[in-house]
């Protein structure tokens, strides 16, 4: 069997894959990504597909393999962030030695800042800022979803704008 059948062959098994892949991840966007990531590695070592083999199968167990591959990859990811978790950002801000002043002056700029902001693009922005979503903003106000966008990117423009002395100073200090 030549290369661009083989390859051929691979890809119309895409459908079977998505399911298989679906029952591995139980999410739909890691299943097409699970699914994408096989169908490459296939591609990539058809050379080692043996003629006359289930090919499903073999594209079943680089799929299983994938995944398995992926979970402990994660799983390590997540052992280390635990293992630096063990300050929480009060033991950080209490043990770093900051000035009060600066401190006071930076909320007193942020402040002003603000105040420049008109209250039609202020307000989506506060809210998104306290953690509220796109769409919750849209609804509480009464606005599409779109605008709300909009209006915090507008919100940001202007703060940046004003602040821009502190980016400077951030990334010297960074």
């Amino acid at each position: 069997m030549n290369n661009l059948t083989l390859n051929h062959e691979i890809c119309d098994c895409r459908h079977s894959l998505e399911g298989y892949a679906t029952s591995l991840t139980n999410d739909y966007d890691d299943a097409n990504d699970l699914v994408q990531e096989t169908l490459i590695k296939a591609i990539r070592c058809s050379h080692l597909y043996k003629e006359g083999t289930n090919l499903k199968g073999w594209l079943f167990t680089i799929m299983k393999n994938t995944f398995i591959n992926n979970y402990r990859r994660s799983i390590k990811k997540k052992s280390l962030v635990e293992t630096t978790d063990e300050l929480t950002s009060y033991q950080l801000a209490n043990s770093a030695a900051t000035n009060l002043c600066d401190r006071k002056f930076t909320s007193e700029d942020i402040n002003k800042a603000f105040g420049k902001v008109a209250p039609e693009y202020a307000i989506p922005f506060l809210r998104y800022f306290e953690g509220y979503k796109y769409h919750e903003i849209a609804a509480e106000l009464g606005i599409p979803l779109g605008t709300v966008k909009t209006r915090i990117h507008v919100a940001r423009h202007i703060l940046k704008k004003q602040l821009k002395i502190y980016e400077v100073n951030y990334y010297k200090t960074a």
